[in-house]
This record gives structure tokens, C-alpha cells and sequence, in this order.
């Protein structure tokens, strides 16, 4: 009888666990497995946005794929995923096809714009290495243009940042933390540049616990950082942006704008047929497509409604990263004959955000809160736990936080 095939799409948190664990859970007999990302790493997704800011050199936020699989385990090939035909059970690469018996698609997100004319044109978003090291490169292009203009220029020294969400607000800690030594690189007064945060709903952090809202905006706040709360961005240009409150609209000039608020499953998802939801395919319990037992969907490409909320699972790295757990044992099962799949239950072990090298706000063991550098070291903890759970303590002493207590 022919070895089944598994082949994996991406390698972002779900794909590369769910393959590392397909390594483990399964004898080099059971299964063919196929591993396929368009870069020969990975990278740390909740990393990005120190490397955006210019805090974290965007090589210790990605980590060659052969440093996590045995490539005479699993066939890796780099390659853009163009469709998916689920009917027939093919993959159409940029450079073949791949058929299987298994599809397991962590494909990740793409960025939402929610109609806003001029976004993706002008703003820069945190979706990956290169974009977040674009954003590094293009602020300090503008705070070096500063002193060589012929007339004081304050949209080279604005920094606009859309969405008061997880990611928006860790790259304002971060950011608020680098423009000191910015504005001293390049002979600029620290007063000169301005740190303004836009978000269109009525609070940041929207559904986290309110005391630590307020923490969290006032540290930022005595770093410079201006909130503009309940205020929506109807416009980006080349020049800035135009946002909108209670009908009076505004023009803030800024050729520093960056966009975290939000994102939407991966299109190739939405174009191939399955059922979906904002590019989301809404899984099963078990994390199987609708209509398709031979399908699974981890991580920013699925959606899973949390029965107490009854509203849909955040997509985190935590969540992304059990979806991938389970799918892996999911897969022994049926590879072995056993249909009895194990249903998803996610284990909540709290949420963290980071405001800066040494602080954070975060609830952990269900109702614990943290502040400051407790919750900076909570952060780190769940950033090295990851690295070891990953690639064991190899990967963790080469890419692991250890200035945890600095």
C-alpha cells in the first residue's frame, strides 16, 4: 500500500508546527510529508514589530527552515502557492503542481483595508520581514532628510500609526522607545517629532481588561504618543492621511504612516472553493474544512468560534500554534486508520503585549494581571517557550530572548 501524502502550506506558527510535530507523531513509513513556504525560513510573526521600529535586527526574527526539519523527513520546496483545487486534490505552484491525500493550509494573512482609498498604496503595514524592515529603512530615510531640506518639513518627523490593536500598540512602545535615539543620530529635538495613534473604535485594546488599557495608554502617552481615539482614517496619500471625527475631517501630513488594524484570511484561500469568511475558512471542531474530511485549516487561514463567547477565536500565535498540535495528531489518526478525531479545545495561558524592551501589560492564569516589568518578563518567557517547544534548546540559545531581567 503507497505511502499517503501530507502536503503543508506555509510556514508560518501553524504550518512549520504542524509539520515539526509531523515529524515526531509519525514513522518514516506512515506518510510523505511536503512542506511548502516562498522563503527558506520563518519568521517570528510577534516579532515584527520590534524589527519595524528598528529595536530588533529582523535576523533574529527569522529562522532558516532547515534549522527546524529533517529534509530527509520531509521534502521542503520553496514556492508561491497560486490556487488550490480541493476537487481534485492539486496545489498549482508557481514552478509545478502537487497533488495529496492531506492538505493541511497555514497560508496566513493578508492585510485588511477596509475600503480606506490610498492605503495600500501609501502606508506601510507589519506583515512580514521585509515589509517590517521597509518601515525601519523608510523612518530613518525621513529623520536623515530632515536637516537637509531647505524648510522645516513636520511630515518627515510624524509618525502615524492606524489601529490601537495588540500590534499596533507594541509597535508604539517600541517606536516611542527609539525615536530618542533617532532624534540624537540625526541632530533632530526630541520635540519636533510627533507620535500620533489613530483608532476608529471607542478604546484601545478593544475587549481587554480596562485597568490595563489605561496603563498602557498612559505610559505611552508620557512617551509622546498622541491617541486619537474614535477617530476613522477616511483617506491615505502620498502626503499623509485625512482622518474623521464626529463629521470634521482633518489632514495630518506624515510620510511616515503604518498600518496594524487589521487583516483578513490569505485570498488564495477565498478563491479556491472552500466556504469561507473573510478569506477564513470556518472549521470544524476538529479543524477540518466544511465538506472536506481531508483538509485542515490552522492559524489565520481558519476560524473557530469559542462556544463561551460565542464569538471567534483571536488570531494569535497561541492559538495558531495549538490548531498545529492538534492537527498533527489529528493526522496520525487518520493516517493510521483512525477516524476518531480529537476535537480542538483551546487552552488559554493568558495574553501579554509588549510596550518596549521592559515593559508590558498581559493577563495570564485566567484573571492575573501584570504590569510593567513583570509583564516584560511574562512576554519573554512566552516568546523563549515557543523557540523550545520549536526547535528544542539549540534554537532557543541562538534565537532566545535571555536579557530577560535588563
Amino acid at each position: 500500500m503507497s505511502r499517503p501524502n501530507i502536503v503543508v502550506l506555509g510556514a508560518g506558527y501553524g504550518g512549520i508546527m504542524t509539520t515539526v510535530r509531523l515529524q515526531k507523531e509519525l514513522k518514516a513509513n506512515d506518510a510523505n510529508i511536503t512542506l511548502v513556504n516562498k522563503n527558506d525560513y520563518h519568521y517570528q510573526t510577534t516579532w515584527l514589530h520590534e524589527s519595524s521600529a528598528g529595536t530588533l535586527h529582523h535576523d533574529r526574527a527569522r529562522i532558516p527552515i532547515g534549522d527546524l526539519i529533517d529534509f530527509n523527513r520531509v521534502n521542503f520546496i520553496q514556492d508561491t502557492v497560486l490556487s488550490i483545487d480541493p476537487e481534485g486534490q492539486r496545489v498549482q505552484l508557481e514552478e509545478g503542481e502537487l497533488t495529496y491525500d492531506y492538505l493541511v493550509i497555514g497560508l496566513g494573512f493578508e492585510t485588511a483595508t477596509f475600503g480606506i482609498e490610498g492605503l495600500l498604496e501609501h502606508a506601510h503595514s507589519i506583515t512580514n520581514i521585509n515589509s517590517s524592515r521597509l518601515i525601519r529603512e523608510e523612518i530613518e530615510r525621513n529623520f536623515a532628510k530632515y536637516n537637509n531640506e531647505p524648510e522645516e518639513r513636520e511630515d518627515l518627523l510624524t509618525i502615524v500609526v492606524g489601529g490601537a490593536g495588540f500590534t499596533g500598540i507594541e509597535f508604539l512602545g517600541e517606536i516611542a522607545n527609539r525615536v530618542p535615539e533617532l532624534c540624537e543620530e540625526y541632530d533632530i529635538p526630541r520635540e519636533k517629532v510627533r507620535i500620533i495613534n489613530v483608532e476608529a473604535g471607542p478604546t484601545a485594546l478593544a475587549g481587554f481588561d480596562p485597568e490595563l488599557v489605561e496603563y498602557a495608554m498612559n505610559r505611552l502617552e508620557e512617551k509622546g504618543v498622541e491617541f486619537r481615539i474614535s477617530t476613522m482614517i477616511k483617506k491615505v496619500t502620498e502626503d499623509g492621511i485625512v482622518v474623521e471625527k464626529d463629521d470634521e475631517q482633518e489632514m495630518i501630513p506624515s510620510r511616515n504612516v503604518v498600518w496594524a488594524a487589521g487583516v483578513t484570511g490569505n485570498s488564495i484561500v477565498g478563491e479556491s472553493g472552500f466556504e469561507v469568511n473573510r478569506n477564513k475558512v470556518p472549521v470544524r471542531e476538529d479543524l477540518r474544512a466544511p465538506d472536506y474530511d481531508n483538509v485542515f485549516v490552522v492559524g489565520d487561514c481558519a476560524v473557530l468560534m469559542n462556544p463561551e463567547t460565542e464569538r471567534p477565536y483571536p488570531p494569535t500565535a497561541q492559538i495558531a500554534i495549538q490548531m498545529a498540535e492538534l492537527t498533527a495528531r489529528n493526522l496520525k489518526q487518520v493516517v493510521h486508520g483512525n477516524n476518531e478525531l480529537e476535537p480542538f479545545e483551546f487552552d488559554n495561558k493568558g495574553t501579554v503585549a509588549s510596550l518596549g524592551n521592559t515593559d508590558a501589560i498581559g493577563v495570564i492564569f485566567g484573571d492575573r494581571k501584570l504590569f510593567g516589568r513583570s509583564a516584560s518578563i511574562m512576554k519573554k518567557v512566552i516568546d523563549n517557550r515557543y523557540l523550545l517547544k520549536l526547535g528544542g534548546v539549540g534554537l532557543f540559545l541562538k534565537k532566545g530572548k535571555l536579557d530577560m531581567y535588563h
